[in-house]
């Protein structure tokens, strides 16, 4: 299993700013290996947050996002003490999710 996202989620004025740093390799399928073999595609496909259980963001990646994605957004109506949760989904199957409460 992949390593803990990070993630801050800080209130701004009736808003969230939502930081997230994920932990994934992200390989493509076009490079190689030392002994010239193709290293297998790897890469987060499916991005989703949510804001105290109700869905705000879902984003569908591909294997041009960089090893160890960044992901900023906000989320309006977010206060102080609520919940933000980030799930990736790859596309060999793995999945994690992280929740950080808004400070």
């Amino acid at each position: 299993m992949a390593d803990p996202m990070r993630i801050r989620a800080q209130s701004q004025g009736g808003n969230a700013l939502v930081r997230v740093l994920m932990s994934h390799e992200m390989e493509t399928g076009q490079r190689k290996d030392s002994a010239g073999k193709i290293i297998p595609a790897w890469h987060i496909t499916e991005v989703t947050a949510a804001h105290n259980g109700k869905p705000v963001l879902t984003a569908e990646w591909g294997p041009a996002v960089a090893k160890n994605p960044f992901l900023q957004f906000t989320v309006k109506g977010a206060k102080a003490g609520d919940k933000i949760a980030v799930t990736w989904k790859d596309n060999k199957g793995d999945t994690r999710t992280d929740e950080a409460t808004v400070s």
